[in-house]
């Protein structure tokens, strides 16, 4: 089956190690374009988290799409929203109140990429996630919020040790009614049901009039796996985790070693002929 459309994850698999695209990795999307073929960037970061990573790869117009905040908004590279999934603002109120009682760093992220928290002691990791997302961040209190506002999800973040201690906790208190899920060591994100990178890109390529079989799915991470599902064609990264691997069709080489690229032209690329 022709692959139409390649959904990557960003972070350990669009990214090497240190954070940057490889050549081989952009002269490889470059191909895929000219052969038109969707790149869709399948992210738990919100657009403006995403915008240079699609500037070097050359991904611009509002007929090429992102699927950020993992599935909760599916947009235009240009910001056009096509769908979007957010929780209200008493469920805001509740994550907080959680958070605050169980002693664990929060924030949550707007549909606009702003960060809001209610913590005064600020934890590192929301300050990374801030700066690699180019998000703005306030220091607000669910009360201080208007009765309409919206969030694209809730993080809670902090050092691997924290988060795998209030993992059982977070799940058996709100994996009933929301997409709870281990989005990397450092973050712990809770969504709208209705949401996860599967879910998102079966809305995306739904519109798009594209086929399950003609996608393909490159990710690292457990919040890939409903994208794998989803896909024809699932691809996890050599550097990739176990549970990632066990559920790929295929295991390239790691984001290091151009693995990324390796799976792009074995796998969907059509031959050039001389």
């Amino acid at each position: 089956m022709t692959i139409k459309l390649i959904a990557l994850d960003i972070d350990d698999t669009l990214l090497n190690s240190k954070g940057e695209i490889l050549p081989s990795t952009i002269a490889a999307v470059h191909d895929a374009l000219a052969q038109g073929i969707k790149i869709v960037l399948c992210t738990g970061r919100p657009l403006a988290g995403v915008k240079s990573f699609l500037a070097q790869l050359g991904i611009a117009g509002d007929d090429q799409y992102v699927v950020t905040y993992n599935g909760a908004i599916i947009e235009s590279v240009a910001g056009r929203v096509l769908v979007k999934h957010l929780l209200d603002r008493a469920t805001y109120v509740r994550l907080t109140e959680f958070a605050a009682a169980h002693h664990v760093p929060f924030n949550v992220l707007d549909e606009h990429s702003t960060i809001y928290t209610a913590d005064r002691d600020i934890d590192f990791m929301t300050v990374v996630q801030a700066m690699e997302n180019s998000a703005g961040m306030l220091v607000r209190d669910p009360a201080e919020m208007p009765a309409d506002f919206a969030i694209a999800k809730g993080l809670f973040v902090g050092r691997r040790a924290v988060l795998d201690a209030a993992e059982p906790a977070v799940v058996a208190e709100f994996g009933d009614d929301f997409y709870v899920v281990r989005a990397s060591p450092n973050f712990l994100e809770v969504m709208a049901p209705q949401v996860d990178k599967g879910k998102g890109l079966a809305e995306l390529a739904k519109q798009l009039e594209i086929t399950a079989a003609e996608v393909m799915a490159v990710g690292d991470e457990a919040n890939d796996l409903p994208m794998f599902s989803f896909a024809g064609t699932a691809v996890a990264m050599g550097n990739g985790s176990e549970i990632a691997k066990g559920h790929a069709d295929y295991v390239t080489g790691t984001n290091d070693a151009g693995g990324l690229a390796d799976a792009i032209r074995k796998l969907a690329l059509a031959p050039v002929e001389n």
